[in-house]
């Protein structure tokens, strides 16, 4: 912000000089109206008050030694209602003691000239404190667009996942019956259809399959945006366990060998948890190297902020650096389909599962030497 661009933002705004001597009073109503002030004066403390009730004054040039209430009193009280309390005060004085100024600012100045004054000085710290209140209402208005703009935000992120989740549910009915009827004719025509037409109907199988698959974590991804989490202790070995139930087939047509430290207990939802470490050891026994038995290891161990910190580490083909923080997000894929299927929402489902237990998740790897994916729960004693 430019003098310029300051001399015209404060054109005219209000000073009220309070000062009992009117030959001070006419000095800085001088210096203060040929800068393009509008000056307001009052020779007692009594009469500030009574003028700021009247109108607010931008600002406030303070003397201390008056008769009647001094400049510590008047202050006092303009900071004791909200209507005067953000009015920046500047004390103007004769008094240049350590313990002066101090109590000055104890008081809630925001400054303080000592008499005699120069005219340079008071011009800088009256548009040094005017400077602080424009930005400070600037703050205020960009805050105040900025929680609305969240509000907006949020009110449009829960719409989505609400539609998503209905989209997603209503779509499940028509989609399974499209499958059922391809596998009918598969099944009830196979001495009829040709070779082509068996392809053709497989590709309307397969493809069913891995819409289904979309929808399923779709309505997943959109369930964790929603309702309350089932807080409870858990223990995250058991947790564990029912994802590795879940994944039985998987391990046991890869030969996956899964080892585990000792797992804490943690604060949590134990659902939600299972699906944590179902995702995590799914994507771990898809991206192995081929050829190679999936090594995957969990381990916890306690973290810098108190907290558990879970490792899951693998043996796979590994992730690029410059990859490692898009493949949180939803939708992303590093690799094809046809190579690695999936749906690009398994990582994203992780992190809004480790985001809503209050935990952070992140990750390590080596391209063709394996991967670890990390991520903290509150622990339980």
């Amino acid at each position: 912000m430019n003098p310029e661009s300051l001399q015209v933002e404060f054109f005219g705004k209000d000073i009220l000089i309070v000062d009992d001597m009117p030959v001070n009073l006419r000095v800085l109503n001088q210096i203060l109206t040929q800068h393009g002030y509008k000056v307001r004066k009052a020779l007692s403390g009594e009469m500030a008050l009574t003028a700021c009730e009247a109108t607010l004054p931008d600002l406030i040039l303070l003397d201390i030694l008056m008769p009647d209430l001094d400049g510590y009193e008047v202050c006092s009280r303009l900071k004791s209602q909200a209507k005067t309390r953000k009015i920046p005060v500047i004390f103007l004085s004769a008094l240049d003691e350590a313990e002066d100024k101090v109590k000055a600012f104890h008081v809630g100045a925001a400054d303080y000239i000592s008499k005699p004054f120069q005219v340079e000085e008071v011009l800088a710290r009256v548009t040094h404190q005017l400077t602080i209140v424009h930005l400070n209402q600037q703050l205020a208005n960009q805050n105040a667009q900025l929680q609305k703009l969240n509000a907006e935000l949020m009110r449009s992120n829960a719409e989505l996942e609400q539609f998503a989740y209905v989209a997603s549910h209503d779509l499940q009915s028509p989609l399974q019956a499209t499958i059922g009827y391809a596998d009918m004719l598969l099944w009830k025509y196979d001495s009829v259809l040709d070779e082509n037409a068996k392809h053709y109907v497989n590709q309307i199988v397969q493809s069913g399959l891995r819409m289904k698959n979309l929808i399923q974590d779709l309505l997943a991804y959109s369930r964790l945006g929603n309702g309350q989490l089932d807080w409870q202790p858990v223990e995250a070995v058991a947790a564990l366990q029912d994802a590795l139930e879940n994944l039985r087939q998987e391990i046991a047509a890869t030969g996956a060998q899964i080892n585990h430290s000792e797992l804490p207990k943690v604060r949590g939802d134990r659902t939600q948890l299972t699906q944590l470490f179902q995702n995590l050891l799914s994507n771990a026994i898809k991206f192995r190297r081929s050829g190679v038995t999936p090594q995957i290891n969990i381990s916890c161990v306690a973290g810098d902020r108190g907290e558990s910190r879970f490792a899951v580490s693998d043996n796979g083909i590994g992730i690029p650096e410059e990859k490692f923080d898009c493949i949180f997000e939803a939708f992303h894929r590093l690799h094809g389909y046809q190579e690695y299927p999936g749906t690009g929402l398994g990582m994203a489902i992780c992190k809004r599962i480790v985001t809503r237990h209050g935990g952070r998740i992140w990750v390590n790897s080596q391209p063709g030497e394996g991967t670890t994916f990390y991520f903290t729960l509150d622990s339980l004693i």
